[in-house]
């Protein structure tokens, strides 16, 4: 069973890095609501050394980061939570989503809870904004130009324009699921309609590499890039103080590791 093997791998990787693993998600297709029968379980993890780990003159040089080769199925990495936290700083969107993720596996400290308290204050919509359009702008140059197209790549290009536009709408933190980001933005019931019909496929198995565009989301698209790639998206954002977050980081060492 899947569960069982992530969960084993998890232990494993605390065992031998000699670290506490504060959090564990499935990231990527399967926590967006779209995976194909054979999509890798991305796991992602955030992690806590003992306190005199981060004592040390040169912690700005050690690795923040686990990373294990994928194997089958199973593409696990994570993140030291000092990392973590100057991320949650500068609202990065990944880690947002990793928080709100639908599927959790690991979650043995308050760190995730409180860090998910706080996600309102240091949310910044800008940042995350150029990343969901950026990420479109990319996705699209490479895979979705021209008659034919890689069809598995419309998740790609979709998922970061329907973001953009929660943002755009001010609705607040993006959620990760991809069906709520379609069923609250996308009002036409064509493009709604093949939208649904794409994630069926894929869920079924389908190939989906290249075949023709499909005229209802590549028309989409298209009018979305053109129109969010010539707006501005400067509001103001009030920066808040990194000291809250320092004081979460002195917490959860005392919490995972005793005074």
């Amino acid at each position: 069973m899947m569960q069982q093997r992530i969960q084993s791998a998890l232990q494993t990787i605390e065992t031998n890095k000699s670290v506490k693993i504060l959090y564990a998600c499935e990231s990527g297709s399967r926590a967006w609501g779209f995976p194909s029968a054979d999509s890798d379980y991305d796991v992602r993890f955030i992690y806590l050394h003992p306190r005199d780990w981060y004592l040390s003159i040169n912690v700005e040089h050690k690795r923040d980061v686990i990373e294990r080769p994928i194997d089958d199925l199973l593409d696990v990495n994570g993140w030291d939570a000092r990392k973590a936290l100057h991320l949650f700083y500068k609202s990065n969107p990944p880690l947002l989503e990793w928080l709100g993720s639908p599927t959790v596996y690991w979650e043995q400290s308050t760190f995730a809870r409180q860090l998910r308290e706080l996600r309102p204050i240091y949310y910044n919509p800008v940042a995350s904004m150029y990343h969901y359009l950026h990420m479109a702008q990319r996705n699209y140059r490479e895979y979705l130009k021209g008659e034919r197209v890689w069809l598995k790549k419309y998740f790609y290009v979709l998922r970061p324009i329907l973001a953009a536009n929660w943002i755009e709408r001010d609705y607040g933190v993006v959620p990760t699921e991809f069906d709520v980001l379609v069923e609250r933005i996308v009002d036409d019931p064509a493009l709604k309609q093949q939208i649904a019909l794409l994630v069926a496929q894929k869920k079924a198995g389908e190939e989906l590499k290249y075949g023709p565009r499909i005229p209802e989301i590549g028309d989409y698209v298209q009018s979305e890039l053109a129109r969010l790639g010539d707006k501005q998206f400067e509001r103001q954002v009030k920066r808040h103080a990194i000291e809250p977050l320092n004081e979460l980081f002195r917490a959860v060492l005392a919490e995972v590791w005793g005074d």
